[in-house]
C-alpha cells in the first residue's frame, strides 16, 4: 500500500511540474506572439517606439524562457522518479537556442524570423508537455 502511495504522490509532483513548465511556456508564447507583432510594425514603417515595445517583450519571453529552462528540469527530474522520459523534446538544444536568440540581434527582419522559429519551438515544446500531462493524470 505504501508503494502505491508514493507512486501516486510522484505523479502528482510530476503532474505539477508540468503545469508549472506549461505555464511558463504559455507566458513565453504570450509575449512572442506580442513581438512578433510589434515586429511586424517595426518592419512596416514604426517609430523608435515599435522597436522598444518589441525589444521589451522579447525581454519578457526571454524571462519566461529562464523560467521554463528551470520548469522543464524540474518536470524532467520528475518524470525520471516514475520511469517516464520526455520524448523527442530537446530541452538541451531549445534552450541553447533560446539564450542565443535573445543576445544582440540586429537586424528587424532577422529578429521577425528568429522570433518566428522561437514560437514554433514554443509552441511545440507545449504540445509535447501538454501530451505527457494529460498521459500522467491517467495514473492518478
Amino acid at each position: 500500500m505504501n508503494r502505491d502511495y508514493d507512486f501516486n504522490r510522484e505523479v502528482n509532483e510530476a503532474i505539477y511540474a508540468g503545469e508549472a513548465a506549461l505555464k511558463s511556456l504559455n507566458d513565453a508564447k504570450k509575449y512572442l506572439d506580442s513581438a512578433g507583432n510589434w515586429g511586424l510594425l517595426d518592419i512596416f514603417g514604426g517609430k523608435n517606439v515599435t522597436g522598444i515595445f518589441k525589444h521589451m517583450k522579447i525581454s519578457n519571453a526571454n524571462n519566461c524562457l529562464q523560467i521554463a529552462k528551470a520548469d522543464l528540469r524540474r518536470f524532467s527530474k520528475e518524470l525520471d522518479d516514475i520511469d517516464e522520459r520526455i520524448p523527442d523534446i530537446e530541452i538541451g538544444g531549445f534552450l541553447t537556442f533560446a539564450d542565443f536568440f535573445f543576445d544582440g540581434i540586429i537586424a528587424d527582419i532577422f529578429i521577425q524570423s528568429k522570433i518566428g522559429e522561437m514560437k514554433k519551438q514554443v509552441n511545440e515544446a507545449i504540445y509535447k508537455t501538454e501530451e505527457l500531462v494529460r498521459r500522467l493524470k491517467i495514473y492518478r
